[in-house]
């Protein structure tokens, strides 16, 4: 599936100690092509790209990433400064807070030698995507984000019809340990149900090797654990962060193109590109359409993944 790439592992934090894994295209050490970071999101792993990864190596020196507290990444659970609730519960989402997840992307391609780079992202890899940005500014070239619209203003427009059709966002964000127990009661089970209740076309799309590694992933403590905190730093430390980000002036300075599911949520509740112009500078290209898939656009419409990079990733 990944014949053409080797491992990486880079140590990003200490306290508690983070590790990212992922994989890199073997000729990435000698070759001089551009860097292309693909950023994976819930519930899955950087399988994701199997099917568009392979197709770029001739072009950029492509690396995968395992978000922290998914796939072979880190899942810290703690750190010095949480504190207890009213309930006693200790905080541990303050680890899955945008900022650090972009953090650890950018201490991951400085080790590998790249200090700018190009980044595709989907779902969750994409509100880090997003942080990144803003965060880091000179190091993201151009960005494409699949099927999401920023998370404070999916959040502050809520109504019947986004909650309905993004129940889990509601769900995981609950305090511990309920939708970890939720989701760990039949993890074949949710992710049949959950995934393929997405699509048009069911489970039909996914690979399935890719889908065992979603399936394992929805089985492990750790893990489960990891992928609420990140759905409750969303609803907390990350709409804090995007607030202060648009009082302060801090907007996306990259062009950036968009992608989302035409048969899909953002298609039926946003107006993506005007959502994405708010949050990007004056006179930044923000441009993109909806493409003929649901939410899993990299496994179920991979070409126009591929040919939407090799087209946008081309500085004029």
């Amino acid at each position: 599936m990944f014949d053409n790439f080797e491992p990486i592992s880079v140590v990003t934090q200490t306290s508690p100690e983070v590790t990212i894994r992922g994989l890199r295209s073997t000729h990435s050490s000698t070759a001089d092509l551009p860097p292309l970071l693909l950023l994976h999101g819930f519930p899955q792993t950087l399988h994701i790209w199997h099917r568009v990864a392979p197709q770029l190596v001739s072009a950029f020196n492509v690396i995968l990433l395992d978000l922290r507290g998914y796939g072979s990444s880190s899942c810290p659970a703690f750190t010095t400064d949480t504190t207890a609730n009213k309930d006693g519960v200790i905080d541990t989402s303050t680890q899955y807070a945008k900022s650090l997840m972009a953090r650890d992307c950018v201490q991951v391609m400085s080790s590998l030698g790249y200090s700018t780079f190009y980044l595709a992202a989907h779902d969750r890899g994409a509100r880090v995507g997003h942080k990144l940005c803003v965060d880091h500014p000179h190091a993201v070239r151009r960005a494409l984000f699949l099927d999401i619209c920023p998370t404070l203003a999916m959040f502050e427009a809520t109504d019947f019809e986004f909650a309905k059709a993004y129940f889990h966002w509601f769900m995981l964000i609950q305090p511990y340990p309920l939708p970890e127990t939720m989701l760990l009661s039949n993890p074949r089970q949710i992710a049949e149900m959950f995934m393929g209740g997405r699509q048009g076309d069911g489970l039909g799309i996914f690979d399935k090797q890719c889908f065992e590694e979603y399936v394992k992933a929805l089985g492990d403590k750790d893990t489960v654990h990891a992928m609420c905190d990140d759905y409750r730093a969303a609803a907390t430390w990350d709409m804090d962060e995007q607030r202060r980000d648009l009082e302060e002036g801090r907007k996306i300075k990259c062009p950036l193109r968009v992608l989302w599911g035409k048969h899909g949520v953002v298609e039926r509740c946003f107006d993506a590109l005007e959502e994405w112009r708010k949050v990007t500078d004056d006179g930044v290209t923000v441009d993109g359409w909806a493409v003929e898939s649901g939410h899993y656009i990299p496994e179920q419409a991979p070409d126009d993944v591929v040919s939407s990079i090799r087209d946008f990733f081309v500085e004029q």
